[in-house]
């Protein structure tokens, strides 16, 4: 049996997932990464990244599967570091995080020095201190010893796990989207912007589709890992482009929920969507973007519901499950604007927070918790509504997808079916497995990945309640006169 080797080096952890020729996990191991955390700057040492890749590669080798059987190794990673490596494939210092904003005067000046217009227009997205393009300046500026020494920058944590296996500095479009410095449309670095802010261009590595192949093993990289040489080595991509076609959506007007803590919903589409608060980026796909836009409140209304009505801490959630199998569509009358903690979409304000409305002597804890979710879904079709896209295609992952009721809810509410994956765990390696198999001529697009789950058992689908689409769809012109009614309220 052939095998294919596929990485996620992740904020907190790097997961190796071994998957065979019919995508079964054969080996799985993750690996903890620090986190150095000061003063809001955060930064991990690469090296790291690159140990947890070779002690999970020996884990696949010691479990009997054989070094020949794989056909290919492929990663996805954090995207919007600044990576410095040196010509012997060293960090020459720690690796600038994305959540690191400390670049904020450089973008300033950069943004003066180009024109913030220009910026917004060749990389699809707004432009501030926590991108890569203002951090090398910053690294050349407050550390120019570390920034000489560096032949090339990364922008993504598995560029780095792909030099040392390799020899070869890549990086995937969908990454490189999230530099500050690619043109989203043509695929290539704006070599000028780094020439008029006094940066090197040639610290740039080559950027490279998911499915090309990056490089291969080095004799060096195979004694390390336990890999033959030789063995081809594929792009991969930024997580979100992972996470994307994961969750079965790859062509335009197909849209995704993730149901985090936090929340967003993506859309696949064949252009940039020009809104200051949707983040662009080159989907794995050729040709397709990933329209994101991020919601402050998901999941973490849920938690909040839980704990608020459950006798105590202890079962809360499973308590809650029976309330809202109890629970009738519509909650009699009963709404919840779920900002608990301001929002950025639909709307934005920080200072707005969550209220119950329409509450009577009758309300009872069914309707409470069913309101909450409901507020929630009505948020998220104010935010596909604000799109401007019809769904052609919904799918929903993360930690919400495992409460049926609420998937019931997201699909009435919207009105479209809504897809569930069972497996959503592994559905992220699968996805970039699948680039394996298009550079191999397994299959012949993504588009058969992407309807190959759909079909399967691993695929719950939600169907609309006619009679409860017809109720959200009254409830719904009320809902959204609830935020203009409470925003009166907060903030003073």
């Amino acid at each position: 049996m052939r095998y294919i080797a596929t990485f996620d080096i992740g904020t907190t952890a790097v997961k190796g997932v071994l998957l065979s020729e019919d995508n079964a996990c054969a080996c799985e191991k993750s690996v903890e990464i620090e986190t150095f955390s000061e003063g809001g700057r955060r930064e991990q040492d690469p090296l790291s990244w690159y140990a947890a890749v070779r002690e999970i590669s020996r884990a696949f080798f010691a479990g009997g599967i054989s070094p020949g059987d794989v056909r290919g190794i492929v990663m996805s990673g954090q995207m919007q570091d600044l990576i410095p490596v040196d010509g012997d494939l060293r960090p020459t210092c720690n690796a600038i995080l994305y959540s690191d904003g400390r670049a904020g005067a450089e973008a300033e000046r950069l943004a003066a020095l180009i024109g913030r217009e220009e910026l917004v227009r060749s990389t699809g997205n707004q432009f501030d201190g926590s991108l890569p393009f203002p951090k090398l300046l910053w690294l050349k500026e407050q550390n120019p010893g570390a920034y000489r020494a560096a032949e090339k920058v990364l922008i993504s944590s598995k560029d780095y796990c792909i030099a040392r296996l390799t020899g070869e500095f890549v990086s995937d479009v969908t990454a490189s989207a999230t530099a500050g410095l690619m043109d989203i449309h043509e695929k290539r670095w704006n070599t000028a912007w780094m020439e008029a802010a006094g940066l090197d261009s040639g610290k740039l590595p080559r950027l490279r589709y998911a499915h090309e192949q990056a490089g291969a093993v080095t004799p060096g990289a195979a004694a390390e890992t336990g890999y033959l040489p030789g063995t081809p080595v594929y792009t991969g991509t930024g997580d979100a482009g992972a996470t994307t076609l994961a969750s079965g959506i790859s062509a335009d007007g197909e849209f995704n929920i993730n149901l985090g803590t936090s929340g967003w919903v993506a859309c696949v589409s064949d252009d940039v969507l020009p809104k200051g608060d949707v983040f662009n980026l080159a989907a794995m796909p050729e040709g397709v973007y990933i329209n994101v836009v991020p919601f402050f409140n998901a999941g973490n209304v849920h938690k909040w519901v839980s704990r608020a009505l459950a006798p105590s801490e202890q079962g809360k959630y499973d308590y809650v499950d029976r309330l809202l199998e109890e629970s009738e569509a519509g909650s009699h009358g009963t709404m919840f604007l779920p900002y608990l903690v301001g929002e950025r979409f639909p709307v934005v304000d920080t200072q707005i927070r969550g209220g119950y409305v329409g509450v009577t002597p009758e309300t009872t804890k069914q309707d409470l918790a069913r309101s909450a979710l409901e507020g929630v879904a009505f948020s998220i079709r104010q935010g596909i509504e604000s799109i401007g896209r019809v769904p052609g295609k919904i799918s929903l992952i993360g930690g919400g997808a495992r409460t049926p009721v609420w998937c019931q809810i997201l699909a009435d509410v919207l009105g479209h079916p809504v897809h569930v994956y069972r497996n959503s765990d592994y559905l992220p390696a699968v996805a970039i497995a699948a680039s394996v198999l298009v550079a191999q001529g397994e299959i012949g697009d993504y588009t058969e990945f992407t309807d190959t789950p759909q079909g399967s058992d691993n695929c719950v689908r939600y169907d609309p309640v006619p009679a409860n689409v017809e109720r959200y769809n009254r409830v719904y012109p009320r809902y959204l006169r609830v935020y203009p009614a409470l925003k009166t309220l907060c903030g003073d």
